[in-house]
């Protein structure tokens, strides 16, 4: 009888430590409620299937107003700091890889990146934007007496179509998602493999 030798394990690197981790599940948790509880307040079909549309409204409120407590706790870890900082460089490289996103070439020669692809940074700046926005609209329409009509009609039209353009780009956020296991896997546990990490982010020096 022969035994098989086991392979050895697939060398792994560190990506993200417990912080980052924990800010982005926060954050994705309280985006997903706002989410779904503005779908229930705009959409006639769920607003009659949830009703009690006062209770959906408040926590549609609360957990707006929460949406940016993650990332201002996350700024007491050294590690988040060092992230924020990455996502905030746009250099040479990611001009490279916008170019050949937009050309579709699909080669990771073609598409360097450090820790984070352009596309990445991309929609962080993005979606930081957005939610600031969001949360301005949002208070205007909430303190109805501290602005005069014009302000909160302004606020309204701002907010619900800026509510549907952040659906559009979170579904879109979460399909790249689900087609990379791996990316997946690095935050819910923090480690990638080593050859992933090599073909999609070759400058990342890890």
């Amino acid at each position: 009888m022969t035994l098989r030798a086991e392979a050895p394990p697939e060398p792994r690197v560190r990506r993200f430590g417990r912080s980052q981790r924990w800010v982005h599940r926060t954050t994705a948790a309280l985006m997903g409620v706002c989410v779904l509880t503005a779908a229930c307040l705009y959409i006639p079909q769920l607003a009659e299937l949830v009703g009690r549309r006062e209770l959906v409204v408040r926590i549609h409120e609360w957990s707006g107003l929460a949406l940016p407590v993650p990332v201002l706790a996350g700024l007491a870890s050294r590690h988040f700091r060092t992230d924020l900082r990455f996502l905030n460089r746009f250099g040479p490289h990611d001009r490279l890889w916008v170019r050949a996103a937009l050309r579709r070439d699909k080669r990771p020669s073609a598409r360097p990146a450090g820790k984070f692809n352009a596309g990445q940074k991309i929609y962080a700046s993005w979606i930081a934007g957005a939610t600031l926005v969001m949360l301005g609209t949002g208070l205007l329409m909430w303190f109805t007496h501290l602005t005069p009509i014009q302000w909160r009609t302004s606020a309204t039209f701002v907010h619900d179509w800026l509510a549907l353009t952040v659906g559009i780009v979170l579904a879109g956020h979460i399909g790249m998602a689900l087609g990379d296991p791996e990316a997946r896997r690095g935050l819910r546990t923090g480690t990638v493999s080593r050859e992933w990490a090599k073909r999609e982010h070759s400058l990342w020096r890890h």
